[in-house]
């Protein structure tokens, strides 16, 4: 087995049991709810297989969804997220994403920072659409959206930091 796909692997279970253990049973004001699962599609390699992680994005979704009672809306948000992925990639990192030197588990940089507010923001956004579904709840959906973002991205670049592997 490759060192990458053990390593996939492993987050994808980790993400996932820390969001059903932990993160599932906090909500916040009752906007504020984290969902740092989505690092996984997040931190899933640029020159990886497409096909496998947009399968990886489903049962992840499809896993949420079983364990959050949502009927679905956690494998839209993610399948669609694995999906506008490489289009994300192509706004935040320009050239760089095509020559596939973009490395995630680094410093934050602006470009990194973008692809990460991007990716939370869609995947949110979509949830929380999917979730209400009434054009009536558009002011609690954007409120619930932006506030969730907020708190996820700074739970993603926390996580980041924690695993990011040292360099010595």
């Amino acid at each position: 087995m490759n060192n990458a796909l053990i390593v996939n692997i492993f987050r994808f279970i980790l993400l996932l049991a820390i969001q059903i253990i932990v993160f599932n049973n906090m909500n916040f004001f009752g906007y504020i709810s984290p969902f740092p699962y989505i690092l996984f599609i997040i931190l899933y390699p640029v020159n990886g297989n497409k096909s496998g992680l947009l399968v990886a994005s489903f049962l992840l979704g499809l896993i949420m969804d079983m364990f959050s009672n949502s009927g679905g809306i956690h494998a839209t948000s993610c399948l669609l997220l694995a999906y506008f992925r490489p289009f994300i990639f192509k706004f935040s990192f320009g050239l760089s994403y095509e020559y596939q030197t973009v490395k995630l588990n680094d410093v934050l940089t602006p470009e990194r920072f973008s692809f990460i507010f991007v990716s939370v923001l869609i995947h949110h956004l979509i949830l929380f659409v999917l979730e209400a579904f009434q054009f009536s709840f558009f002011l609690d959906v954007l409120l619930r959206t932006i506030l969730s973002t907020l708190f996820t991205i700074i739970l993603c670049i926390i996580i980041i930091y924690l695993i990011k592997p040292n360099k010595r």
